[in-house]
C-alpha cells in the first residue's frame, strides 16, 4: 500500500506558519542557554560548594538549599539554608555553610533574584 501526501510549501498560509513555528522552536531551545545555570555541587569542610555559570551582568542573588536526608526508601527534610552571593559573568563558586552527617542526601538548589527563581536543580550527594 502506498500513501501519497502532498504538501504545498509555497502556499500563502502554510509557509509563514511553518517558518514561524520553526523560529519559536529555536527560541525555546535556546531560552536557557544564556541565563544562569547550576553546575557541580560538592560537600567539603562543613560546606557545600556550588558552581554557578552566569551569562548576564553582575547580579546579587540568594542561593537557597533544601537538604533531604535519604534513608532506605524515604527522604526527610534535614534543613533549609542559604546564602547571598554576587554572581559575576562567567563561572562562580558559591560556598553555603552546612554541617552534614555521613550519609546520602538530595539537594534542591534554587537561585533567586528579587524573589523570583532564576533556576533550580536537584543534586544527589554522598557525605
Amino acid at each position: 500500500m502506498v500513501v501519497r501526501v502532498n504538501i504545498c510549501l509555497m502556499s500563502g498560509s502554510v509557509f509563514p506558519l511553518l517558518a514561524g513555528s520553526l523560529v519559536l522552536v529555536v527560541l525555546a531551545a535556546c531560552a536557557g542557554c544564556a541565563g544562569t545555570n547550576v553546575g557541580d555541587t560538592n560537600y567539603r569542610n562543613h560546606s557545600l560548594a556550588v558552581t554557578i555559570s552566569h551569562a548576564g551582568d553582575p547580579e546579587n542573588v540568594h542561593i537557597q538549599v533544601t537538604v533531604y536526608r535519604i534513608t532506605g526508601l524515604e527522604q526527610q527534610v534535614s534543613l533549609v539554608t542559604g546564602t547571598d552571593a554576587m554572581l559575576q559573568t562567567g563561572q562562580n563558586r558559591v560556598v553555603v555553610p552546612v554541617d552534614l552527617e555521613p550519609g546520602q542526601y538530595k539537594l534542591y538548589i534554587y537561585v533567586l533574584s528579587n524573589g523570583d527563581r532564576k533556576t533550580a536543580v536537584i543534586r544527589d550527594i554522598r557525605v
